[in-house]
């Protein structure tokens, strides 16, 4: 078991870097401002199971080999980008489907589960970051390193969740604010879609291994 005192370190490590947005946080926004509350909550939950694979492959090693590959790193890096930016074209094209306050083209649940899914997948930066910092809050000498990976990688993601859903709640409810105008909401949507295909180019461009 993770001692105590360690557990209470790697909570306050996570949640210091969790609040300062970064690449999910900024996703999470964007699906919320061009989609609205529901489908920013849902790419939420979909993005924290798509990191669930990095968490498994980083307590039973995995991780580290993909971390340290130049070629496999930066393959799943570009897959991500582009995958970020072909979600920020969708909803630049689709900006109109929200007229006074109705959906003309719902998204499904599972079309956005699916969608968080891959982005937390092909993002390489997870599988690094749980690399270099899960380790750091292992104790050997307190039972099974890969048991306690993987605790604290499921913490992590945890409250990732929760502080993930309410950047998509605030976004979200701020979007209902502008719904009152048709041509407000479709600015918005769009600007949702910009965000998200500049974030895509942005990490496309990144250092490979940063």
């Amino acid at each position: 078991m993770i001692p105590f005192e360690n557990l209470v370190a790697f909570v306050v490590t996570s949640v210091v870097i969790i609040v300062i947005p970064g690449p999910s946080v900024l996703f999470v926004i964007g699906r919320s401002i061009a989609l609205g509350r529901r489908a920013g909550v849902l790419s939420v939950v979909g993005n924290a199971l798509g990191t669930v694979p990095a968490v498994v492959a980083v307590a039973f090693g995995v991780g580290a080999i993909v971390a340290s590959s130049v070629v496999a790193f930066t393959v799943i890096k570009i897959a991500g980008a582009v995958y970020l930016v072909w979600l920020g074209i969708q909803a630049i094209r689709h900006r109109r489907a929200r007229v006074d306050g109705v959906d003309r083209a719902p998204v499904s649940t599972f079309t956005l589960l699916r969608q968080g899914f891959v982005v937390g997948l092909t993002n390489p930066k997870t599988i690094a970051f749980f690399v270099a910092v899960l380790p750091q809050f292992v104790d050997p000498a307190a039972g099974a390193v890969w048991l306690q990976l993987l605790l604290l990688g499921l913490i992590f993601q945890t409250l990732a969740l929760v502080c993930d859903s309410v950047w998509a709640l605030a976004a979200g409810t701020a979007r209902a604010w502008f719904a009152r105008s048709p041509r407000r909401i479709s600015t918005l949507s769009g600007a949702g879609g910009v965000m998200m295909i500049g974030l895509g180019g942005v990490l496309a461009v990144s250092g490979s291994k940063s």
